[in-house]
């Protein structure tokens, strides 16, 4: 009670006494304080507790001091029946004792571990560094605050334990190795006597410089207004989180009647302020208060009946008779305290919110946080984004959110590991000075995109290009070795495979993926007689034939009647109507068309004939001038059951993936470089070379590229990830790195990277396509004979419907005598007649049309009249030929005269 906490907490309860009963005047229960000081000690503290039960016989008790002295006065009032109401004990572990007659009047420190994850989440932050006293409260909230931090995938790289009697140099010497570190967010849980100590000792060495971050919990939040001026000055731009306390009228007025009470009983302590420690002693009186008088207590005592006469200090006290009641009373106790909303459950406390506050020049709030609703600007926002929180001043007065990382602090460079490889130099190249066997140069595409990816960083890295090799020159093992040593990173052309990420952490990968098989290609023209049939499918050779003789069809059809080239003995006309559809391929057709019906349907086939035929013609001189190169193997499992030699690029995985396949071992040839490769594949597999390769698609590009004539790439046997940069575990450079892969890739710059060191394999075919050769399908002519087929169909039906309007007469049954069949044989021989009204026919021979509808033959011609020529009438009266040679009437019209012809 001497402590400057304990003045503060006694004047506190003394005056929620006078209040409470100033207010409450007619209830019939007192409480009547016994005051013991523990004086900082747990054994203090237990001897002071058993000396109020045994000797006072207390009916509950209010306090103690901290956590640790809480521990063992909880197994007491458990034992004795006695509430223990502690309004400052903290620790998380103190809920695990699970004894129903402890009252938990303050917040547990594990209750604000999900706004400290919040602020972690909000900003991106993926790592953090733990500092904490070494003792029972720093400790008991770290597990709970690592494994919400885990939950948001935030690694907590190191734990920083410093003892609560550190002296300054062990602190500077703490603070000088996270110096050295890689991560810039610190969260700091201890209390003011030790975390004023860290922050003055952080700032003298640079660690409130800009790009640090620093959280710290209620235990230095809640005391901020204890600290000395030149300790505040030193923690500017940290971020604290406390119990959120309302401001309203109450509560000012309590503090300025407490603070006139207090300097008149210590009137030396003039800077003090009252804390929330204070607040929450005056809310945990009053709740005892209203619990006493709710349980109705008027017997006082404890009941000693089992307590042997020889029974030590720690057995003597008995049970409270008003136990029971009053933790009943308790737990069913709620009020609007000071601090909020008070109400116990499972006899804990409830949090309504937290406050963040951000020093500078003071603790000023910039939001909330609440198991509801999260991060918030105000309590009755509902948002959760770092943007609602009010614009917060950062660590070296900077105003932009801190990446929360930075290289090493002592100057040190980059390491950058280089493979160092005979062949693929596109990839990565080393040149080494062979008199100081150093390194003069590293280039290559891997390299430059490198180079583009660190520009493309908000912030500048300094790193030097170390090659993974021998003093003399030589590789000084295989990648995986590479991706073992302790280079800060990797860069080259680095497969990420799921055995190397148990070992690092690689970035998105800046190439495309797979493993494709390399062979060689040969010409398989086939040179015979019938090449001229392979411009053309089957189907497409059928479809033109039959179009042809259609279209043949209704030429004929449409032109018979009235063009002389297309009449004459029925062989005739058949060879007539297909010469002259099938000459339209070479357009030497001599037979005019007259009809506009047969126009229009050999305009639209015109059109289709001399599109197939262009088509044909430039196919078939492909198929007579171009190589066509196909693949010698298209499919590794022939490989393995010939039993063939195959290649792989030397050091590289792809050597157990084709033993995993079943290749043999001893039929498996390394290769260094595209040279050596195209070695191997001169020599065959029968002398000691190799019938394939396998290799991955960024280094097949190039060398099909640079033997495109020989070679061909089979589609991938197999999906890879790609090359990718690595980096330590859990650096947080790759989620920098890989967002910086993006925006490259996604850019112009990595066309450009690509042009610059390929761009000399940009003349060769794609290899993909460069060997594949097929025929014209139905597919590509389809809507052609769509159009084609449907507009000589159109002429057909236009040209039949108008000829049965014109001879519709013929079929009304005028002649009773005549049947269906004979009046459809009769407009038969009529359509297969000359149709001498044609105009091409009127002015060969005279042809003329009288009044009685009878036509006579010119008396310049020596031809009789053509019987369509009957079909042309006047008024009622019409004349044709038919086949009794005799005229007939109906309907008293007289029928014209039927004329037989030779």
């Amino acid at each position: 009670m001497n402590g400057e906490d304990g003045k503060i907490a006694l004047r506190c309860i003394n005056m929620s006494l006078s209040d409470f009963y100033n207010s409450n005047s007619h209830y019939k229960t007192r409480l009547l304080l016994n005051t013991r000081d523990s004086k900082g000690d747990v054994v203090a503290a237990a001897a002071a507790a058993l000396d109020l039960l045994n000797n006072v016989q207390v009916q509950a008790i209010l306090g103690p001091e901290n956590s640790m002295q809480t521990n063992f006065i909880i197994q007491l009032g458990n034992k004795s029946q006695v509430p223990i109401l502690s309004f400052s004990a903290t620790s998380p572990s103190l809920t695990s004792i699970r004894s129903p007659y402890f009252f938990r009047g303050s917040l547990n420190d594990s209750s604000q571990v999900g706004a400290i994850t919040a602020i972690i989440k909000a900003f991106g932050w993926r790592e953090a560094v733990l500092i904490y006293v070494d003792n029972q409260y720093g400790e008991e909230m770290i597990p709970s605050l690592t494994d919400a931090l885990q939950a948001i995938d935030t690694r907590v790289p190191y734990r920083s334990v410093i003892s609560p009697l550190a002296t300054d140099d062990q602190i500077e010497k703490e603070l000088y190795k996270l110096f050295t570190m890689q991560t810039r967010v610190f969260i700091l849980h201890m209390l003011p006597s030790l975390g004023s100590r860290i922050f003055e000792k952080a700032n003298e060495i640079g660690l409130m410089n800009k790009g640090c971050v620093w959280i710290m919990t209620d235990g230095m939040t809640n005391l901020l207004s204890t600290l000395e001026p030149s300790v505040i000055d030193s923690m500017q731009g940290v971020i604290g989180v406390r119990p959120y306390v309302p401001k309203t009228k109450a509560v000012e007025n309590f503090r300025v009647r407490w603070k006139r009470k207090f300097l008149q009983e210590n009137p030396s302590l003039v800077d003090v302020e009252l804390n929330i420690l204070g607040l929450l002693a005056y809310d945990a009186t009053r709740a005892l208060a209203v619990a006493v008088e709710k349980a109705g207590i008027t017997s006082f005592g404890f009941d000693k009946t089992n307590v042997s006469s020889n029974a030590t200090d720690l057995e003597a006290f008995g049970i409270s008779r008003n136990g029971p009641k009053l933790l009943q009373a308790l737990s069913s106790t709620r009020f609007k305290g000071l601090t909020g909303d008070y109400v116990f459950v499972d006899g804990q406390l409830q949090s309504s919110a937290f406050e963040i506050i951000n020093v500078n020049n003071g603790a000023r709030g910039v939001g909330f946080w609440t198991r509801e609703k999260g991060l918030t600007l105000k309590l009755s926002s509902n948002s959760t984004t770092k943007s609602k929180l009010r614009p917060i001043i950062w660590p070296g007065d900077s105003t932009s959110d801190p990446k929360g990382w930075e290289i090493p602090t002592n100057k040190r460079r980059l390491r950058i590991g280089v493979p160092v490889t005979k062949g693929f130099s596109d990839f990565v190249k080393v040149t080494i000075d062979p008199n100081s066997r150093e390194p003069t140069s590293v280039t290559g595409y891997s390299i430059a995109v490198f180079k583009a990816v660190i520009e493309e960083l908000p912030y500048a890295v300094a790193y030097d290009f170390v090659p993974y090799a021998q003093p003399d020159g030589t590789s000084s093992g295989s990648y995986n070795d590479l991706i073992y040593q302790k280079f800060d990173a990797v860069v080259g052309d680095t497969t990420i495979l799921a055995n190397r990420s148990k070992f690092v952490d690689f970035t998105l990968p800046y190439t495309e993926s797979g493993v494709s098989m390399v062979v060689p290609i040969k010409d398989k023209k086939k040179k015979n007689a019938w090449v001229f049939l392979q411009p053309l499918t089957l189907g497409l050779w059928v479809t033109s034939g039959c179009f042809f003789i259609f279209i043949g069809f209704v030429v004929w059809v449409l032109e018979h009647r009235v063009n002389e080239d297309f009449r004459g003995p029925a062989q005739h006309q058949v060879g007539t109507s297909f010469w002259f559809s099938f000459s339209t391929m070479v357009f030497s057709h001599r037979e005019r068309v007259i009809s506009n019906l047969a126009r229009f349907v050999m305009i639209v086939w015109y059109f289709v004939v001399l599109i197939l035929t262009q088509s044909y013609t430039a196919s078939l001189s492909s198929l007579l001038t171009v190589q066509q190169l196909q693949p010698t193997i298209t499919d590794f499992q022939m490989l393995i059951k010939s039993g063939d030699n195959v290649g792989y690029h030397k050091d590289s995985f792809v050597f157990g993936i084709l033993k995993q396949l079943g290749f043999d071992e001893k039929k498996l040839i390394a290769y260094s470089s595209p040279e050596e490769c195209d070695e191997l594949f001169q020599k065959g597999s029968a002398d000691g070379g190799i019938a394939a390769a396998f290799d991955e698609s960024p280094y097949t590009k190039p060398f099909i590229g640079q033997y495109c004539s020989k070679y061909t790439l089979i589609e991938r046997t197999f999906e890879t990830a790609g090359f990718g940069f690595a980096f330590p575990l859990h650096s947080p450079l790759v989620p920098e790195v890989s967002r910086a892969i993006l925006n490259v890739t996604e850019g112009d710059k990595m066309k450009e990277i690509g042009d610059e060191w390929f761009k000399k394999h940009a003349s060769c075919p794609d290899a993909s396509t460069a060997g594949s050769s097929h025929s014209l399908g139905l597919n590509s002519f389809r809507g052609l004979f769509l159009i084609a087929g449907t507009a000589a169909s159109s002429a057909v039906i236009i040209f039949l419907a108008v000829f049965v309007c014109e001879h519709r007469n013929v079929l009304k049954r005028s002649d009773p005598r005549s049947s269906l069949l004979s009046r459809i044989r009769i407009l038969l021989e009529i359509f297969a007649s000359r149709d001498l009204s044609a105009h091409n026919f009127r002015d060969k021979r005279g042809v003329q049309v009288h009044s009685t509808g009878v036509t006579e033959a010119s008396p310049h011609t020596g031809y009789s009249p053509n019987p369509s020529s009957d079909s042309q009438h006047t008024d009622s009266n019409f004349s044709f030929f038919g086949e009794h040679g005799s005229p007939s009437t109906e309907s008293g019209d007289p029928n014209p005269n039927l004329h037989g012809h030779p």
